[in-house]
């Protein structure tokens, strides 16, 4: 990252700019405040606030929000996740005064009329349905839920419709004040332009902040015990994932073990769960497994759809394929392929400006290592076959394992 400048502006914000030289800019506000922040009566808070932030500011009505950017073929948008909000643009790099004007306007003046709180709740409320209607996705939440029961990085972020019916305005500005805060935000920008012209830009948007107690700490997860839960009669296909907690995002195993998750069950058609489950025995129309590695805890999963028929078959291939990871080291060739694959990958991830400017602005807020690609690759190339060894007993111990079934309904 030769092009890439760093400062930190009055208040606290940090800021990161990877010059460019193409004509799309991309630059995003990312605030350390997720759904794993919110007290239990606050669930789907972190999503509502953020939807509500689209619904006027002090200047702004929702109509000059949302047409402010789009007006100049741009487009603005935000996400809320686990662990931490932002508020991001693309659009042509002539329009940075407009784009970052509009997410500090949108992040610090917010107003949050309690007229667009009854229709975004409404909205809300409708996505809550829809995910309930996929039991494809809503198995994923659910697990994660189980695996961190009882914490708050297992609850799912959109909250429930008794919670979400239940916010009022006071809410959102109490929350907002209690979480937004500038030394916990990181500002990204990927286009062209100096990292001067950039600061000088941002300078004259930036509110003035006031000093206020810190943020409460964020409470650690809990030991976990593996549980194995069936839902009957639940769909119109078995639905089933299979996993275990794994390595935080931190920890010097994690990339050994994003390797060896891809080679099991990754985007690669060549996976052994797909070659010998799907491509094999026709027992799967999808199946994948997942690592999920948060700032101090993570999460990995297998997941399969499929006729309720094929359930014991396609368990007992999955754990053949654990099996198989946990007794046998990888030879050097196999070591090798698998590497060359991640790499690939990851190379086609980040040809995204807009990937690039948001997995940046993760690893500033989490505090992530920020390796250039030959750092990246010199660790990866450290990873050896007993490395892999070892991280597959820990995560694929059958007695770790939990599992959750959604089953298919049986015909009358």
């Amino acid at each position: 990252m030769n092009d890439l400048a760093e400062f930190t502006l009055p208040g606290g914000i940090r800021v990161a700019h990877l010059r460019t030289q193409t004509p799309i800019a991309h630059c995003g506000l990312h605030i350390l405040c997720g759904s794993r922040d919110e007290r239990e009566e606050e669930q789907g808070l972190a999503h509502f606030v953020e939807h509500m932030l689209f619904k006027g500011t002090i200047r702004r009505k929702p109509y000059h929000i949302l047409s402010r950017l789009d007006s100049v073929g741009g487009e603005i948008n935000a996400y809320t996740s686990k662990e931490d909000t932002c508020i991001y643009a693309s659009f042509l790099q002539s329009y940075y005064p407009r784009a970052i004007e509009l997410i500090f306007d949108i992040a610090f003046n917010s107003t949050f009329p309690e007229r667009e709180m009854k229709k975004e709740c409404d909205v809300i409320l409708e996505e809550i349905a829809s995910y309930k209607d996929n039991p494809a996705e809503q198995i994923f939440d659910d697990f994660e839920e189980m695996i961190f029961a009882g914490h708050p990085i297992g609850r799912n972020s959109l909250g429930t419709p008794e919670s979400v019916l239940g916010f009022e305005r006071g809410n959102l500005t109490q929350f907002v004040q209690r979480e937004y805060r500038p030394e916990e935000m990181v500002f990204v920008s990927v286009g062209n332009i100096s990292a001067r012209r950039l600061e000088k830009t941002l300078r004259k948007v930036l509110p003035v902040f006031t000093n206020q107690p810190s943020t409460p700490p964020r409470t650690s997860v809990d030991a976990y015990k593996p549980s194995t839960v069936a839902y009957d009669d639940h769909s119109h296909q078995t639905h089933i994932i299979i996993g275990n907690r794994a390595y935080d995002a931190h920890h010097n195993y994690s990339i050994a073990f994003s390797l060896l998750n891809n080679l099991l069950g990754g985007p690669g058609l060549n996976n052994r769960l797909n070659l010998n489950i799907r491509e094999k025995h026709g027992f799967a129309y999808h199946l994948e497994s997942y690592y999920n590695a948060y700032s101090d805890c993570g999460l990995f999963g297998i997941y399969i759809g499929t006729d309720r028929k094929h359930i014991d078959q396609s368990i007992r291939l999955i754990e053949r394929e654990l099996k198989i990871l946990r007794d046998k080291k990888l030879g050097t060739l196999q070591l090798h392929r698998a590497k060359k694959q991640w790499i690939g990958q990851q190379h086609l991830q980040q040809d995204s400006h807009l990937n690039k400017m948001l997995n940046m602005g993760r690893a500033m807020l989490l505090n992530l290592p920020r390796e250039n690609w030959s750092e990246m690759e010199s660790r990866l190339q450290a990873v050896t076959a007993e490395t892999i060894l070892e991280v597959a007993n820990e995560v694929f111990d059958p007695k770790s394992l939990s599992r959750l079934m959604y089953l298919e309904k049986e015909d009358a």
